[in-house]
């Protein structure tokens, strides 16, 4: 069976959100769906992490992400970019890309932020470019998801996003979910799909 490896980075929760609704969508096209966080990233030059968290999803391993058939990566929006968490663990993957371990696997990215207009699509982008430079193919959300049209929360053709509002206390919307549900649909067909050929 086709796996799709789904790595995220959520401070207040709602990509983690995201991630567990894409997880759905991969397993309703009949892939598994592997969870995994990333460890945030300290001001503190001591500060020792625990290599496995007290909660919540396993921290990421690169054995995951040469195993993967296709990567969703999530990370909350920091100032139009994606937070230094996720930037820290992709900057960790250049055996991946060395070895070519990730060419030619389908990828997506997904992100929250507190404001409709926090940069949402710039993180994405920003999410995008390490991965074209591992050679994945991007997979994004066409406007045949007729909530890309309707949505007044989050959602753009560029991947999966959530507005969490001010607080962070927005609760993800239905547009939301079944956008996300949908983008996890969509990577696992592709990932099987490549897999076979």
């Amino acid at each position: 069976m086709i796996n799709v490896l789904i790595v995220y980075y959520s401070r207040h929760g709602a990509t983690r959100e995201l991630a567990k609704y894409i997880a759905q969508g991969v397993e309703q096209a009949g892939a598994e769906a592997i969870l995994r966080t990333v460890p945030t990233v300290s001001s503190e030059t001591e500060q020792i992490k625990e290599e496995v968290p007290a909660s919540g999803d396993p921290y990421v391993t690169q054995a995951d992400i040469k195993a993967c058939g296709g990567l969703a990566l999530g990370s909350p929006t920091r100032f139009g970019n994606m937070a230094a968490s996720m930037k820290y663990f992709i900057d960790s993957t250049t055996e991946a890309w060395v070895k070519g371990s990730l060419i030619d696997k389908p990828a997506c990215v997904f992100t929250s932020s507190t404001s409709m207009h926090g940069g949402q699509e710039s993180t994405l982008l920003s999410m995008m470019l390490p991965l074209i430079h591992h050679g994945m193919m991007i997979v994004g959300l066409p406007y045949s998801e007729s909530d890309l049209h309707h949505t007044t929360s989050g959602g753009t053709p560029y991947g999966v996003t959530h507005v969490a509002g001010t607080n962070n206390s927005a609760q993800l919307t239905d547009e939301e979910k079944r956008l996300a549900i949908a983008q996890g649909k969509r990577i696992a067909i592709l990932a099987t799909q490549l897999k076979r050929n």
